[in-house]
């Protein structure tokens, strides 16, 4: 248990290092007076700060970010399917290739734009932490059976209910923009 704390502690503490210094360097350019590239407004930023080098760097950054994220959420999404069936838990890595696979050929038949798909993806996203998130707060507030009796204290479950109200309102603006991208 103390690895798995510690890695995830890690990763969590390493990936918030990056946004912040990516978000500080693209903040830099802007307020040197750069105007970002409306169709590329990442990689516009790294060429602003290092020229040609900088769109490789970018595109270095982009793809190791991109095959993580893919990597990890095919095996997550798998993982949860794979509970259903005992075949899909002996086939997880091919299932999980197979997840990989079937995501680009989606990605493909789209043809959209990278930033596109991603503005879409982050508002879709958007729309998963109110759901679980109200899920968490019905067990913590009603179903007192699955957390062997524990009662969350009424002054959590407020703030959890206020916060998850939030959430909501959040996700439901991040839909705005969608239909404005396809």
């Amino acid at each position: 248990m103390r690895e798995i704390t510690r890695g995830s502690v890690t990763g969590i503490l390493v990936t918030g290092v990056m946004r912040a210094l990516l978000f500080l360097a693209v903040l830099g350019v802007v307020a040197g007076g750069v105007t970002l590239a409306v169709e590329n407004p990442p990689a516009s930023a790294f060429e602003a700060a290092l020229g040609e080098v900088g769109v490789r760097v970018f595109g270095i950054i982009l793809w190791a970010a991109s095959i993580t994220s893919v990597i990890g959420a095919s095996y997550t999404s798998v993982s949860f399917l794979a509970g259903f069936s005992r075949r899909l838990e002996e086939r997880r890595s091919w299932v999980t290739v197979g997840f990989i696979v079937f995501s680009m050929v989606v990605y493909l038949a789209l043809g959209k734009a990278p930033v596109t798909l991603l503005v879409l993806a982050g508002a879709l996203n958007g729309l998963i932490l109110p759901v679980g998130f109200g899920i968490i707060l019905w067990v913590a507030a009603r179903r007192t059976d699955l957390l062997r009796g524990y009662r969350y204290p009424k002054a959590l479950l407020v703030v959890g209910a206020l916060s998850w109200v939030l959430t909501v309102y959040l996700g439901w603006k991040s839909l705005g923009g969608i239909a404005d991208l396809l």
